[in-house]
């Protein structure tokens, strides 16, 4: 059944294989930045960034040579910026060893690249052996050979990485990885499976037993934290030039060194209850609501958001952390999509 497996998967991606462009090339830089892109980013969306960051840095050198706030202006729309910032310092490993790395152990060095990452650079690329494990992956095995083991558990990644490992032809490496992600995300999909035009609905196990629906099977440990923000966009006009105030959102939380105009966080028990900060307690300050309740989602957090403008001709008394800068140069700093939007619907 193994043999049967892997040699239909191949012959189904001879003819449904997606056209990519980063599969046009076997430059690892290429893949590897294509590879980093997809982690938390759709296909369709994924592309446009790929070839921008290709057009702008085609090499791991040029990507090195920019600033932090020129990736991650350049980053800004696809959120978990973490993945930015590895990118530019991974670019920073690969310049200091001379090359690309080469080895599946070297590849997992680089900042930000995992277990399926590296997997996949290594089969892509360098075609070394090595099978992936993504969701795509856990979905098909699961559902074809019936296997009820959570994935999100020890026991569950030993099992599926082990079964991937076995099905892989080690001289077709690169064709079976791309075709098993292809395959989960065309045919075999979580809600809508075409199962009916499935090459494998023979031996399927989860068709047969009527399980599509309950597998893979993982475990919900996630807890989902709520938070509630008020953002100030000061409009100060001084001399006749239109400024505001921006910060660097600082380490150890979302966002971290992007830019945002003054927050005021409430605690659960001042949710419902705004109140104007003290720092802009002026009648020379006037405060306009601008949008409420805007509900932001991450992975791990809810964002309740409200948005302010204030108009004024004077300074608000800020933190050290907060620059002035033109209203007109916004769009050269990197901000969060929430932070985007409000300031695109500014009057």
């Amino acid at each position: 059944m193994t043999a049967e497996f892997t040699t239909t998967i191949l012959q189904w991606f001879t003819t449904n294989r997606r056209e990519l462009p980063w599969r046009e090339t076997r430059d690892p830089y290429a893949i590897w930045l294509s590879e980093i892109i997809l982690q938390q980013t759709r296909i369709q969306q994924g592309i446009a960034y790929w070839e921008r960051f290709m057009h702008r840095w085609p090499t791991a050198t040029d990507l090195a040579a920019a600033t932090e706030d020129e990736v991650l202006r350049e980053w800004q729309g696809l959120g978990y910026y973490s993945r930015a910032r590895n990118l530019h310092k991974a670019a920073q490993q690969i310049v200091e060893l001379g090359h690309f790395p080469s080895t599946i152990d070297s590849i997992r060095q680089l900042k930000g690249v995992g277990d399926y990452t590296a997997a996949a650079i290594a089969s892509i690329a360098f075609d070394l052996p090595t099978a992936v494990v993504d969701g795509n992956v856990y979905r098909v095995l699961s559902r074809y050979y019936g296997i009820d083991i959570p994935i999100n558990t020890t026991e569950g990644k030993k099992t599926f990485t082990a079964l991937a490992q076995e099905l892989l032809p080690p001289t077709q490496a690169s064709a079976f990885n791309q075709a098993m992600m292809d395959f989960g995300a065309i045919q075999c999909t979580p809600q809508s499976p075409l199962c009916d035009a499935c090459p494998l609905i023979e031996t399927c196990d989860a068709y047969h037993t009527k399980r599509i629906h309950q597998l893979p099977v993982k475990l919900h440990k996630l807890r989902i934290r709520e938070r509630h923000f008020s953002y100030y966009f000061i409009r100060c006009n001084e001399h006749g030039t239109t400024l505001t105030a921006i910060r660097r959102r600082p380490s150890g939380d979302i966002w971290q060194g992007l830019w945002e105009p003054l927050l005021i966080e409430h605690s659960p028990l001042d949710i419902g209850q705004w109140t104007v900060p003290d720092n802009l307690r002026d009648s020379r300050f006037k405060i306009h609501s601008v949008k409420k309740d805007v509900k932001h989602i991450l992975t791990h957090q809810v964002i309740y958001a409200d948005f302010y403008l204030v108009e004024t001709n004077l300074r608000p008394d800020l933190p050290s952390t907060f620059q002035w800068i033109a209203e007109s140069e916004l769009n050269q700093y990197a901000l969060p999509r929430l932070v985007e939007i409000l300031i695109n619907s500014l009057p």
